[in-house]
């Protein structure tokens, strides 16, 4: 592999992402037959195919899918030497690709607001998916940092603490359990209570707390894929279900949802930055992460009012 270059390596991005020969020349500003001479270089280089030539398109083979993560790997740390450089020369800027689980996109423009105020010529590119969506881009080098709950052990990563991340039981006001008190979980169990898909952080939290039920929950849990439908639903008199305290801080002020009084609840999660532990992080990045570690946690949703502190317990 001595002799591969960079513009071998981005003619296997490209044509990843668009999927043809074509389109990856028009990206690339080259024509298709130096795109095909750049792949086909790598390929001898490799002694494999990089690609297999399907009707639908292009599709990576599993030497092509090694080759597309070392070239994003590469680019990546060729952008943080540049921001390097740059932050050298005294200049305070660069480039930070964020991504963040749908759970936190209630606080995180707040977050980027602030940050931005401190250091107005770093561009955030914001993402927002699931946390299986995140985890991939992560993995992929597609994300330089990820805010979440539970940081990935697929991969080497390293992980920040900037704050808590309760999770509480909810209902409408007037349900019959929004006045009871030290409500127990086989209690719960007999009312429908609305999931997250599999996979979310939020529904493995709940599968641990009912735990000692196995297979209760399955019976009586109806299963949705946003924290909006889950509030809309709830509010609708669907059922209850288990979620973030900072998706319904507004609800609640509002009177439109209740926080239950649930034995053993809330459950304190911690919200992390997550990085790749082998990437060299750029100076916006550390500067990014030093923010939200010293006051990250400011910025994140009020809910003191909302339920008692005592009442809160770190997840096991």
């Amino acid at each position: 592999m001595r002799n591969l270059t960079l513009r071998q390596l981005r003619s296997i991005q490209a044509i990843d992402h668009h999927g043809t020969i074509a389109a990856a020349s028009r990206q690339l500003g080259l024509t298709a037959p130096a795109v095909t001479l750049q792949v086909k270089q790598l390929e001898d280089d490799c002694g494999l195919a990089l690609f297999d030539r399907t009707r639908e398109g292009m599709r990576l083979t599993v030497a092509g899918a090694a080759v597309l993560e070392a070239a994003n790997a590469i680019e990546t740390t060729l952008r943080a030497l540049s921001d390097e450089i740059l932050a050298i020369k005294g200049v305070r800027s660069g480039t930070i690709r964020l991504g963040v689980v749908s759970t936190a996109k209630y606080f995180a423009p707040r977050l980027i607001a602030a940050f931005r105020r401190e250091y107005p010529a770093i561009e955030i590119k914001l993402t927002v998916g699931n946390r299986l969506e995140i985890i991939r881009d992560l993995k992929s080098y597609q994300l330089d940092i990820a805010l979440m709950g539970r940081p990935p052990i697929e991969f080497p990563v390293e992980a920040m603490v900037f704050g808590d991340h309760p999770l509480v039981m909810i209902a409408p006001p007037e349900h019959l359990l929004a006045k009871a008190r030290d409500i127990d979980r086989a209690r719960l169990l007999k009312e429908t209570i609305i999931i997250r898909e599999p996979g979310s952080g939020t529904r493995a939290s709940l599968e641990g707390f009912f735990a000692g039920h196995p297979g209760e929950l399955d019976e009586v849990s109806v299963e949705m894929g946003s924290n909006e439908t889950i509030k809309q639903a709830v509010m609708a008199g669907l059922g209850i279900a288990f979620i973030s305290a900072h998706t319904i801080a507004f609800e609640v002020e509002m009177g439109r949802l209740v926080i239950l009084d649930v034995e053993h609840l809330p459950i304190r999660r911690q919200w992390h930055a997550v990085g790749r532990k082998e990437r060299m992080p750029a100076p916006a990045e550390i500067a990014f992460k030093e923010f939200l570690v010293k006051r990250g946690a400011v910025h994140l949703p009020l809910l003191g009012k909302l339920y008692p502190a005592e009442g809160m317990v770190a997840e096991g």
